[in-house]
């Protein structure tokens, strides 16, 4: 029976997941004056082999205004790197290049709080003011 129980989870998790970014808008929408991003991932995880995964994701006007990246390890339940206020400040600023990190926010029995972590990169390219 458990198998049959993580798979429901899953599919809930996927269409909660899709619901969130159909409620997030456009691009286009939310930041009008953007014309792409480009987020740059590491993935960390605690452990031996401490680099996860990279990873790279384009936004373009027509893709949901959605930036919450799930965590990776596979027993995290609800974690994930929400990295909505840093691109709404870059935009608010026209900042156009932003680095940090973040921890996952997803708290369970078996992992520690600091599970897993990403270092990001975030490119804003905006659209070209007419004169």
């Amino acid at each position: 029976m458990p198998h049959k129980q993580s798979k429901q989870n899953y599919i809930a998790r996927m269409e909660l997941n899709r619901q969130n970014k159909l409620a997030s808008g456009l691009l286009s929408e939310r930041f009008p004056e953007v014309s792409d991003i480009v987020i740059h991932m590491t993935y960390y995880q605690k452990g031996v082999n401490p680099i996860l995964m990279l990873r790279t994701v384009h936004v373009l006007p027509v893709d949901p205004a959605y930036f919450h990246m799930e965590c990776a390890i596979k027993e995290c339940i609800d974690g994930d790197f929400d990295l909505t206020a840093i691109i709404a400040h870059m935009v608010k600023t026209r900042k156009k290049i932003e680095k940090g990190k973040l921890s996952c926010s997803g708290k369970t029995d078996s992992l520690p709080s600091d599970h897993a972590s990403i270092a990001y990169e975030i490119g804003i390219r905006y659209v070209k003011k007419s004169r």
